[in-house]
Order: C-alpha cells, then structure tokens, then sequence
C-alpha cells in the first residue's frame, strides 16, 4: 500500500452500497440454536429494539453439510424470508470458521499445531490450517454451494468471510505450514546467501546452506529475531490468501454484495496483519471489546475507533461486534454501568462506525460462552439490558442521517504499524514486557483529553493533510517512510518522535550509528545507551516532569546544528544530560522525546505541541466530555458524550437530534449522557 491509494480507496468505499438505510443496528445471530417459537419470539423483539442487520450463519456449517457431501439450505431459506419478511437485512457469514466434526474425523491434520508442533483439539475456534489444501478444498465447497444457492436473495446485502480470522489458527507448525514458510521464505530471499544475510544466522552459528533447513520457530528456544518476524508476516499472509479466495467465489456467485471480514483491532499488535489487510475490504468491520476493569475504556475504545479511520482511509467503516455488558474471558467479568451501554456504542458512531453491532442478539444457553453478555440477556426482555437495547435503538433511528458522513479531517497522525509490533516482540529486548503501542495510547489520551482528534494511520499513509505527526515507539520503520516523516518536517509540519523508534530496518537488524536509528539525522541527536528503570523508580528533569520506566543516555548536540535541548536530566548516573530535543528542519521542527513521562508531564508536552502547530480542540468542553464531529454536504453534527459524573458543557449551537432541544452557544450534557449536535450553519 501507498498513499497515492488512498483516495481511490475511500472513494470505492463511499460508493459501496451500505446494507441498511440508516446506521445499522443489530448483532450476530444463532437461530439454529433455538425452537422454532423462540426464533418467532425473536422476531417480535428485534422489531421492538428497532434491529435492522443480524450476521447470520456464523457457526452453521454442520447445519449447511450435516455429513460429507449432503448439503441442506432449508433452513437457511426459512430463516432468510423470515428476517426479510420482518424488515431485517443479513450480512450473511460463510461457515468456515466452525469446523464440523465430521470434517475433523475424516482429516485430522487440518489441525493447527501449537510451538511444540502437538496438534490442537478439535472444537475450538478456528481449527484448521491456513496452510492446508484440505481445508482449503473443504471451505471452498461449502463456500460455493452456499453462494450459489443464496445468490439474488433480498436479505442478503454483506458477505461477512468466516469470523476473526487468526484468532485461534494464526500460527500453525504442521509439516505442511512449515513446507509452506520454506517457499515464502525463498520467494522472498530468491538465495539462501541473502537469506543468511537478512536474518543474520551467522550468530550462534546457525547459518543456512539449503531452503530445506529453514523452519518454523517451533519450541521453546530463544530464536532469531528475523526469522521471527517473517514468519509473522507469513501467517499473516497465508490468512489473506484464505479470505481472498473465499471472496473470488462469492465475487462470481453473488456479484454486487460487498464483502468484509471482521478485524479485532485494538491497542495491537494485532493477530495478523490489518494494516495491509485492510485494502482488500469493501468495507472495514472490527470486533472491539474493552478489557477489564480499566477506568479509561471508553479511551481504549477510542483509539480502536480512530485506527479503523485510519484503516478505512476516512471511509465508512463497521462496527461488527461489541458487548453490551460483560465479556465471558477476562478474570473477572464485570458489567457496564448504566449508561455505558449507549455512550460505547455512539463513541463508535462519532468516530466514523455506520453500524452498531452487539455479538450477540440472544445469550447462549451452552457453550464456551454462555455467560457472554447480549442484546437479549438470560434474565429476558423485561431486563435492563434490553430497556438500555430498545432505548438505543431508538436514539439510532434518531441519528439515521448521520450515517454516510465522515469524521472531520484531523490536524494529527499518530502513526502505527503492526510489524513495528511484531519486530518488538520479536527477540529479547532491554525491557522484555513491553506493549506496543503503549506510548501511542499515552499520547493518544493526552489528545482525547483535551478534545483534539487525531487519525492513527500506517507509516505510509500521506501525511501532508496534518500538521502534527506522532511517531511513538515506531521499532521498526523503512528508510522510505522515515524519509517521508522527514519531509513533512521538512516543508512545516511538527513531529514528535518517541523513544525506542526507527531502531531497526525491514528485516529486523539494528540501525548502527547510533539510535533512534532512521530519525537520528533528522533529530540531530545520538543516543548512546538505553537505561530503563525499574518499576518503582522515577527520575525528575529540570522542568519539573517526571520520568517512568525508560531513559536514554543521549550525547550533547552538536552546538552548530541547531537542536535545543528543552529538558535535561536533574539526578541519578544520567544527571545533565539531555532528555527532550527540538530541531528546526526546513520549514517545521522534529522533538525527540528519550524518555517515558507520566501522564501529566506528557500532557504538558501535548500542550506545547499543540500550541505550535496551532491545532485547536473539536469543541470546547468541560473534563470529561468527548467531542467529535461528523461532516456531510452542508452539515456537521457534534458528538458530546460526557464520561464523568458530573453535568457537563461544551461550546455549540444547534439541535440535539436525541432529545429535540435547541442550543444557542453553551450545551448542556448530563452526567453519563450524550448529545449530538446537528450544528448551526
């Protein structure tokens, strides 16, 4: 991918028919799981709540194929009228994410195989091979038949490929994935000798003098950081090449329907590879579910929120799946507050999500999980939870003509790249439990709390639309999009790169010369020495911040290059030594920021750069409110959902399309609510 794609892209997206009229409501849908008078009770109930798509099929492939070769469809046709009968679309899923057990007796070694090459058990997620052309003959049959037989129903407006691809066969060590690496390995490499090279196997003396030596990284040995990181970009590809050729059939069975495939994206990295899965959508669908009892998830949720912007290059994207309580895999499983269940799901909406999908409409009785939370709960209709679904049902028939605009261009980027993530996990590092992406997050919090949006994109994405570019933690970066973060400096813009950035190249090799590696030149700074900390220490610099987790021993700028030390190290073997840099180049200026900061003094750097980029908020609002706005023709409509507890203000004019009250300069946002503002023109 390169930028020059991304407005074909967004316009291919804009243009995708969008299956429901208006923000799409609903969630995953297990008919074949219940009597006959509860799919009916079903019917009654969606109405109720205002469900206007279910992803159906998800798990039906025994349904479709009880035994090998006998196919039945009637009751995928009985429940395909019904929905449609009762104003209700399908995004309908090909089965090949639940293997029947039939297919498992018959052939075995589709199973995946753990590091210790012990094949899994069947029954869970995802069992199969992406490598296996068993499988692989197996899901394109059913595929086809289904395509086939369906084709030109009127409920049918999404193909949804099997279901989180990757989550539970990502990494396979089967003799055929490892027959199968072997060759992605030399199509890539062409000769062992550069393969030696690029990995550098002549450390520890396991230099490769055949193709037919390199495997997997199976076992529990440590293993080399190249060869690591390959083989993530390998399962990545073979999961791809799967969903690719799922699509080509429903492509020429059932031409016109777009076609998706639902993404967990999250802080990352991720299970594969969506960055550079994400051009193959026609439309972009996420799975996101908060994590535990973290006190800023609706933080987490929007960060997700703006990497699927980003995913989407500003197009629509989907909202395929979230809970509208608890989870059922965390240690402890709490349920969301009241209030909770709409402002999550209108956070999505306000950051550019078309669709609001729960997984799942009615709460399982058995099965793995059956205490997973849904839009019908145990308890039944007369539950909270369903008032809470039937209330945002209505709030979203009240919003319906938001859907097809577009969050408002963002004055930031924040970039991130799931082999940056890769390659840090990749090896043994100086701080062997960091999380990708956790600077990213920080900064992306400092932003949400002022009310400043920003796009989380790719390193390669253009950047020249944004005046403030963030490059946090990038391990790994190419010298091509190096040099482009360059150039945006270059011809004005600011940007901000944090520690433990442009470390290593393509293939997973450290930059000599010195770190950050490919921004060093650009910075004007050499860091000599990392020194992370401990977890109860912190240092103090000279400006009054504090320091967590991470320092760096930088060398003192050269006094003719014209890079200002803003911050310096007060104690400690570091003491006098620069912590954060500023160089003017060209036109703009490149930060070097050396050391992780605690939240407070990041959100002073944040200030500052803000202040010099001159980037504004969305809105004006008090602590604790959210702002986001969306844009159309001729109109904008302002998002204000307050987390706090307390009554909460933003600066607006115009009407709440959720309660019909007009505002003329100050808006007035309840404890735990939300407001969406069609905007005075």
């Amino acid at each position: 991918m390169t930028s020059s794609t991304e407005p074909v892209v967004a316009a291919r997206r804009r243009s995708t028919p969008w299956p429901t009229e208006g923000i799409s409501f609903g969630g995953d849908y297990s008919p074949e799981q219940w009597p006959w008078e509860v799919v009916l009770e079903d019917m009654a109930l969606m109405r109720e709540a205002g469900v206007t798509l279910v992803t159906l099929g998800v798990f039906s492939w025994a349904v479709h194929e009880p035994r090998e070769g006998v196919f039945d469809f009637s009751w995928l046709d009985r429940m395909l009228d019904l929905l449609h009968e009762n104003g209700i679309a399908v995004d309908l899923a090909t089965p090949t994410a639940a293997v029947p057990m039939w297919l498992h007796r018959l052939h075995p070694e589709i199973l995946p195989q753990d590091r210790n090459r012990h094949p899994l058990a069947p029954g869970g997620r995802l069992g199969w091979c992406p490598s296996s052309p068993v499988f692989r003959g197996y899901a394109l049959r059913i595929v086809e038949r289904l395509a086939a037989h369906v084709a030109g129903h009127p409920a049918v407006r999404l193909w949804h490929v099997s279901n989180e691809l990757g989550g539970g066969n990502a990494r396979c060590h089967c003799p055929v994935s490892n027959a199968r690496f072997r060759e992605w390995v030399e199509a890539k490499y062409v000769t062992v000798d550069a393969l030696n090279a690029a990995w550098g196997m002549s450390f520890w003396g396991n230099t490769y003098s055949s193709f037919e030596e390199v495997t997997s990284p199976w076992g529990e040995t440590a293993h080399n950081p190249g060869q690591l990181l390959d083989y993530e970009r390998f399962s990545s590809d073979e999961l791809l090449d799967h969903y690719r050729a799922e699509k080509q059939v429903l492509q020429r069975l059932a031409p016109g329907v777009p076609v998706t495939t639902n993404f967990m994206v999250g802080l990352g990295p991720d299970v594969v590879d969506y960055t550079r899965w994400a051009d193959e959508m026609d439309v972009v669908a996420n799975d996101h579910y908060t994590f535990g009892p973290d006190p800023l998830r609706h933080q987490d949720l929007a960060f997700s929120g703006d990497r699927m912007r980003g995913l989407s290059a500003g197009g629509p994207w989907m909202l395929m799946e979230h809970a509208t309580g608890a989870s059922s895999w965390h240690r402890i499983n709490q349920p969301k507050e009241p209030g909770e269940l709409a402002r999550h799901a209108l956070a999505h909406v306000a950051r550019g999500s078309d669709s609001v999908m729960y997984f799942q409409w009615r709460a399982s009785r058995s099965g793995t999980e059956q205490f997973h939370s849904a839009m019908l709960p145990h308890s039944g209709p007369q539950s909270r939870v369903f008032r809470d679904v039937v209330d945002l049902g209505a709030q979203l028939e009240a919003l319906a003509e938001v859907r097809g605009t577009t969050v408002a261009p963002a004055d930031v980027a924040i970039l991130h790249d799931n082999e940056a993530g890769w390659a840090l996990k990749s090896g043994l590092k100086p701080i062997n439990d960091l999380r990708y992406a956790d600077t990213a997050r920080a900064v992306h919090n400092a932003l949400f709390a002022r009310a400043v949006t920003a796009d989380v994109v790719a390193p390669w994405a253009a950047l020249d639309p944004y005046r403030l570019v963030v490059v946090p933690g990038l391990f790994l970066v190419s010298d091509e999009n190096a040099r482009a973060v360059h150039d945006f400096v270059e011809a004005g813009g600011t940007v901000l790169v944090t520690w433990f950035s442009g470390i290593v190249d393509e293939v997973n090799t450290v930059r000599l010369g010195g770190y950050p590696g490919a921004f060093r030149a650009m910075l004007g700074v050499t860091s000599e020495e990392f020194s992370p900390l401990d977890a109860d220490q912190a240092l103090r610099l000279d400006n009054g911040w504090t320091v967590r987790r991470w320092a760096e021993r930088l060398r003192e700028p050269e006094p003719d290059d014209g890079t200002e030390v803003l911050a310096r190290h007060t104690e400690g073997p570091l003491a006098g030594g620069p912590a954060l840099t500023r160089r003017r180049v060209g036109a703009g200026s490149a930060y070097y920021l050396s050391v992780d900061l605690d939240p407070e003094s990041l959100g002073a750097l944040v200030d500052r750069l803000l202040a010099e980029s001159d980037i504004e908020p969305t809105a004006v609002v008090s602590p604790g409110v959210e702002a986001m706005r969306r844009v159309g023709d001729g109109v904008s409509y302002l998002f204000l959902i307050n987390h706090s507890a307390e009554e909460g203000r933003a600066e607006a004019s115009g009407v709440d399309l959720l309660t019909g009250v007009e505002y003329a300069g100050t808006v007035s946002v309840a404890a735990g609510a939300v407001a969406v503002i069609r905007e005075a023109a």
